[in-house]
């Protein structure tokens, strides 16, 4: 009686695993692609723009956030001139001397020497339009709700039912033996 519960139990979890495991590869592909690629961005220079250091951490000597941003600007402008452009966040490094400026289109960064106010980089950064493929939020926010938690539930019933198809024969074979 147990065996014919344990094989139909088999089948029932086969059928779920390949199922589940089918609708899931795509994005489950895009998502270990893409975490990968995340994972090097503070190793590969293409992906994010290594940090650059300022001359002083004393926030007392700094410029102020309105004369770092004017700067910003212009360094944006002459990057990429026929892009009007809007400051994402503005992220300051006290321990570095630098303020990085992301913007939104072109996913651009400028950093700035807070206390001279000296362009130290502009650069492209690739990780945060990948971070935005990897989280499903290149489409929406809601997309990015619902599927984030379509794949957790996926992947943990996927492990759940890859657990007992591993487990299922052995406890077969196990019986088969105990009665021969």
């Amino acid at each position: 009686m147990i065996r014919k519960k344990i094989v139909r139990l088999l089948r029932k979890f086969r059928v779920l695993h390949r199922w589940i495991g089918v609708s899931l590869a795509f994005f489950l592909l895009i998502s270990a692609g893409t975490g990968i690629l995340l994972s090097l961005k503070k190793d590969v220079d293409l992906l994010q723009p290594p940090s650059q250091k300022g001359d002083t951490e004393d926030l007392a000597l700094w410029l102020s956030l309105q004369e770092l941003e004017s700067i910003a600007f212009d360094a944006a402008q002459k990057y990429t001139p026929t892009k009007a452009n809007a400051i994402s966040r503005m992220d300051v490094r006290p321990s570095k001397g630098i303020v990085k400026v992301l913007f939104k289109n072109e996913n651009l960064e400028v950093q700035i020497d807070g206390s001279s106010g000296e362009v130290l980089s502009v650069a492209p950064r690739h990780a945060d339009w990948i971070e935005s493929i990897h989280d499903g939020s290149i489409i929406s926010d809601l997309f990015k709700l619902i599927s984030m938690n379509l794949l957790g539930w996926g992947v943990i019933v996927m492990i759940i039912t890859g657990l007992w198809l591993w487990y299922g024969p052995r406890r077969l074979r196990k019986g088969r033996k105990k009665r021969t």
